[in-house]
C-alpha cells in the first residue's frame, strides 16, 4: 500500500499492516469490510471476507495463467499410439510415450517426458523437463520444472547376503487441481498406488516416498520428506523441512511445524513441533524451562556464598 499509486490496485489482509490504509495513494484497496469505512478519499474501497483471496482473484484478471497454444513442435516425438488432443499443446523435445492420453487444453512444456500408459487430464500445465511415468493425473493439476513422479520407490529386502530390490508394481495417482512443486519427487507405490489427492499443494524440493496417501487441500512445504506408507488427512499442513517416518497416519487438519521429526501418529486438529515432535504447547514448555535452567546457570553463585 505504501508504493501503490492511482492507477495500481492494493490490499490490506493483515491487521499489522492497517497504520499503513490512511496514507496509501492506491486506486483501489482489497480489505476486510471492517476497515472499508477507513479508507482515505479518492481511494476505492473494494470490500470482501478474505482480502488476499479477492486479491488472487484480482490478480490473475490481469495476469491470466497462459493457456495451451494448440500443436505439437516439430521436435516433439510421439509415439504413434499415444492419444493427444487437438487442443493441446506439445512443446519442443517432449516425449511423448506408447499408449499416453494427453487431455483437452493441456500444455506439455519443453523436454518433458510423458512415459507409456501416462494419462495427464484435461487444462494441465506440465512443465520444462518435467518426467512423468507410471501416472494418472486429473484435470488441470499443475507440475512445475524438473518434477519427478512415478519412479521407483525406495524398497529392497534386506538379507544376510546384502540388499535384494523389490519390485515396485503401483502408481501414482493425482487428483484434480493438484500443484507439485519444482524438482519434487513422488515415487510410485510398490503392491498398491501413491495417492496425492485434489488441490493438494506440494511446494518445491519435497520427497514423497511409496504409497504415501495425501488427502485433499493438504500442504506440504519446501524439503519435507514424508517416508512410504504414511496416510496423511485432509487439510493437513506440512511445514519445510519436516520428516515423516513411515506407516504413520496423520489425521484431518493436523499441522506440523518446520523441521519437526514425526515418528508417531499425529491426531487429528493436533499442531506438533519439534525432533521427536510432540504438541506445539508441550514443546514450548520444555523451552522456556531449559532457557530459564540456562539462564540461572550463568548467574554464578551469590555473593557473600563460600561455594566456588
Amino acid at each position: 500500500m505504501q508504493t501503490a499509486g492511482p492507477e495500481d490496485v492494493s490490499f490490506l489482509d493483515n491487521r499489522r499492516y492497517a497504520g499503513l490504509l490512511a496514507q496509501t495513494k492506491a486506486g483501489a484497496v482489497i480489505l476486510h469490510p471492517d476497515f472499508a469505512e477507513k479508507v482515505p478519499e479518492g481511494c476505492i474501497a473494494l470490500a470482501v471476507p478474505e482480502p488476499y483471496v479477492g486479491w488472487a482473484k484480482i490478480s490473475a484478471l490481469f495476469y491470466p495463467f497462459p493457456q495451451a497454444v494448440p500443436g505439437i513442435h516439430p521436435s516433439a516425438v510421439i509415439d504413434p499410439s499415444a492419444v493427444v488432443d487437438a487442443s493441446a499443446e506439445i512443446g519442443a523435445g517432449a516425449v511423448i510415450g506408447a499408449g499416453a492420453q494427453i487431455g483437452a487444453g493441456t500444455s506439455i512444456g519443453a523436454l518433458a517426458y510423458v512415459g507409456p500408459g501416462v494419462v495427464v487430464g484435461r487444462d494441465c500445465r506440465i512443465h520444462a523437463q518435467v518426467t512423468l511415468s507410471h501416472a494418472i493425473l486429473g484435470d488441470r493439476v499443475v507440475i512445475y520444472p524438473g518434477a519427478r513422479i512415478g519412479q521407483d520407490g525406495f524398497g529392497f529386502a534386506i538379507s544376510k547376503t546384502g540388499f535384494t530390490p523389490v519390485p515396485q508394481l503401483g502408481r501414482v495417482l493425482i487428483g484434480d487441481g493438484a500443484e507439485i512443486g519444482a524438482n519434487s519427487t513422488i515415487d510410485r507405490g510398490s503392491a498398491q498406488d501413491t495417492i496425492i489427492g485434489p488441490g493438494v499443494h506440494i511446494d518445491n524440493l519435497v520427497q514423497i516416498g511409496h504409497n504415501v496417501n495425501i488427502g485433499a487441500f493438504s500442504v506440504v512445504v519446501a524439503q519435507a520428506g514424508i517416508s512410504g506408507s504414511t496416510q496423511i488427512g485432509q487439510g493437513v499442513m506440512i511445514a519445510a523441512q519436516a520428516g515423516l517416518t513411515g506407516h504413520l497416519k496423520i489425521g484431518d487438519k493436523a499441522r506440523i511445524g518446520a523441521q519437526s521429526g514425526v515418528m508417531q501418529d499425529v491426531p487429528t486438529g493436533e499442531e506438533v513441533l519439534g525432533a521427536p515432535a510432540q504438541n506445539v504447547k508441550s514443546f514450548f514448555r520444555e523451552v522456556i524451562t531449559l532457557r530459564k535452567l540456562a539462564q540461572s546457570g550463568r548467574k554464578g553463585p551469590k555473593q557473600g556464598s563460600d561455594k566456588e
